[in-house]
């Protein structure tokens, strides 16, 4: 579906490649190498959850992502086979699987952070205090507006059922 199948005026459309064409080129190669690690969506949000709590048990991990218990064991196992998480069993009860950063994928990780900060922070540098207290206000309206879409979707959910023969 294009801009135009959107219900997005054309002049919009122009501003939106424009701006993404104009930046494509500013960031350089180590930063989208670097960007997300190469990972998923869903195991952004675990590392995500982890940098926040240090580690996590399964279940915890399957709730934060909103996935079902065996889809977050499959996204674990990526991860501690590319080396980024490693699992230990909880002392306080053997069954519990705790998952936390191995050194590798905490370091890259603290990379990326350190990264994305020093580049937030050169171009907020350059806001003037009305430009900040603007863009906290643009960017709260979209997080509104993020959240209305959210919970309209929530509500239009359909059980999908599957025929057995």
């Amino acid at each position: 579906m294009n801009f135009r199948e959107q219900g997005i005026t054309e002049e919009l459309s122009r501003f939106v490649t424009d701006y993404v064409e104009e930046i494509k080129d500013l960031l350089s190669s180590g930063i989208w190498e670097n960007l997300f690690l190469n990972c998923t969506k869903n195991e952004v949000f675990v590392f995500w959850l982890l940098y926040r709590k240090n580690e996590a048990n399964m279940t915890e991990i399957a709730e934060y992502i909103h996935v079902p218990l065996n889809t977050a064991t499959g996204i674990i196992n990526r991860m501690e086979k590319s080396g980024l998480v490693i699992r230990t069993r909880s002392n306080e009860d053997k069954r519990v699987v705790n998952i936390g950063f191995s050194e590798k994928g905490r370091s890259q990780f603290e990379a990326l952070i350190s990264e994305l900060c020093y580049y937030g922070m050169k171009v907020m540098g350059t806001f003037t205090r009305e430009e900040m207290e603007l863009l906290y206000r643009m960017t709260s309206r979209v997080i509104e507006v993020l959240h209305q879409e959210h919970r309209k979707e929530e509500g239009t959910k359909k059980i999908r059922k599957i025929t057995i023969e």
